[in-house]
């Protein structure tokens, strides 16, 4: 043992003296504080955030069926990570209610003037769509999956078998399963892997989470885009979607759930771990609000509307108080008005809205997901852009939340509102509108060269033989 390295004499600098030297020459953003000393340590590169997205070649074009409205958008991503448009289309939607098909002709007619829009513009012809799942009660469940090893290495066929057991497992008469996102692998006792290739082994197991939908929603969703003559290339659940529009890549792992306020529904997704873990859809959306104003105060619909847009608010206020609007009625041969004040529109819209997000709350703290579910709260979609709804979600939502042991203002969720991210092309007085965050992390899927959060896609292996290349080519054409 050499005493002269331990020796105070010893020329040799110290850890905390060559660090403190180092500091002059290390840039101050690029350093990490090193608790209970005066030191630091410079922060390793992050290669992943370096490595710009990898983009599929070519077109993609993208359908967003909702209650309220149906947007087409055909894009493709550049080099700089940014997601292009170059063509879109939108218009009230028709045959559609709560998300699902109701009115076949309808639903043909206006997805087929949608597209037509955005081919237009993008000078181009679609054939396929990646669409929104919204219809058939989208269901999110979590599932714990094992699979022997034996000692071996793992392969890509062995996490497909794993996966494939969880599908088995969610496997439940009359629903289809949608998405089967691996959120993490035990490699024998080690957790957390995200990519078990490789890894020797015993045992593998694996956290799933699926998604899954009533099959005749899907069916009549095929059906009506097939007369459209479009083929759907993918479903997307929407507030996966919109979470891919709206979220940075630390929100999805810190901890963050995105409310997806639409027209017929509200939905949402919690992520976390750089995962989503949850999913929920609730029966209630913006239209509602719509019924509400027009019963109360005996007006139209498209009144009601137009009175939401312009003049509602979920947020009452003394200054609001003394504005008047008038309103149109219903059921007179000559036109008959009536005058109201802003007030008495909010105290219309307010209690839905309050009951909207208090089911959303209930959903939160119902999904048993601590920690994750106890984050940040992003609200998107048409129904986030009502004049003060961000004070409300706070007031509702914002409220201490218990994970465990703890709660009290360190566990309150904070909420912001979301609008789609790295996307030009979009209309320019709607560029950053919520309503359009769904079609933006639909294209964003769509034109990613790799699936969002590892979904792994099952399809029939393409047929090898002469024989079976015959009877598959029969089978398309007859």
């Amino acid at each position: 043992m050499n005493d002269s390295a331990h020796s105070p004499a010893s020329p040799e600098l110290s850890l905390t003296d060559r660090l403190h030297k180092k500091r002059t020459s290390t840039p101050a953003s690029s350093t990490l504080r090193m608790s209970g000393g005066a030191g630091s340590l410079p922060l390793p590169p992050s290669e992943r955030n370096k490595r710009p997205h990898t983009w599929r070649n070519g077109y993609s074009a993208v359908l967003d069926i909702g209650s309220t409205k149906i947007t087409c958008l055909i894009g493709k991503g550049e080099p700089n990570g940014m997601l292009r448009v170059a063509g879109y289309g939108w218009r009230r939607s028709a045959g559609v209610r709560n998300g699902a098909i109701t009115e076949l002709q309808e639903a043909e007619a206006a997805i087929r003037a949608t597209v037509a829009q955005a081919e237009n513009m993008a000078e181009r012809t679609i054939d396929k769509v990646v669409v929104n799942l919204s219809c058939g009660h989208p269901a999110s469940r979590l599932f714990n999956v094992r699979w022997p090893i034996g000692g071996r290495v793992v392969t890509e066929a062995d996490i497909r078998r794993v996966v494939t057991e969880g599908r088995v497992q969610a496997t439940v008469q009359g629903r289809e399963v949608i998405h089967t996102l691996p959120i993490d692998f035990t490699v024998d006792d080690t957790e957390g892997v995200s990519d078990p290739r490789g890894h020797l082994c015993e045992t593998l197991k694996a956290r799933l989470h699926i998604i899954d939908a009533a099959t005749t929603a899907l069916l009549n969703l095929e059906t009506v885009l097939n007369r459209a003559e479009l083929r759907m290339e993918a479903l997307v659940s929407s507030p996966l979607a919109s979470g891919l529009s709206v979220l940075d890549a630390d929100e999805r792992d810190l901890g963050s759930t995105i409310v997806d306020m639409g027209g017929g529904t509200t939905s949402l997704a919690v992520f976390g771990e750089g995962q989503i873990l949850h999913t929920a859809q609730i029966g209630v959306g913006g239209l509602h609000v719509t019924r509400d104003i027009a019963r109360g105060l005996g007006t139209s619909l498209d009144n009601a509307e137009r009175l939401k847009t312009v003049y509602g608010s979920a947020d009452l206020s003394s200054d609001v108080e003394d504005e008047i609007l008038t309103v149109e009625l219903l059921g007179n041969d000559v036109p008959h008005f009536e005058q109201i004040s802003r007030a008495q529109l909010g105290r219309i819209i307010r209690p839905r809205m309050e009951e909207t997000l208090e089911l959303v709350r209930e959903k939160l703290d119902g999904a048993g997901l601590g920690m994750a579910a106890s984050g940040r709260i992003v609200l998107t979609g048409g129904g986030s852009l009502l004049d003060g709804i961000r004070p409300l979600a706070e007031r509702i939502l914002g409220a201490p939340v218990s994970v465990g042991r703890h709660s009290g203002p360190g566990f309150t969720r904070s909420v912001r509102l979301g609008r789609p991210k790295n996307i030009a092309g979009l209309p320019e007085d709607t560029a950053a509108a919520a309503g359009f965050a769904t079609a933006a992390g639909l294209l964003f899927w769509a034109a990613s060269a790799e699936r969002p959060f590892s979904d792994v896609e099952f399809r029939e292996a393409a047929p090898s033989g002469f024989l079976q290349k015959l009877v598959a080519f029969i089978r398309e054409r007859v």
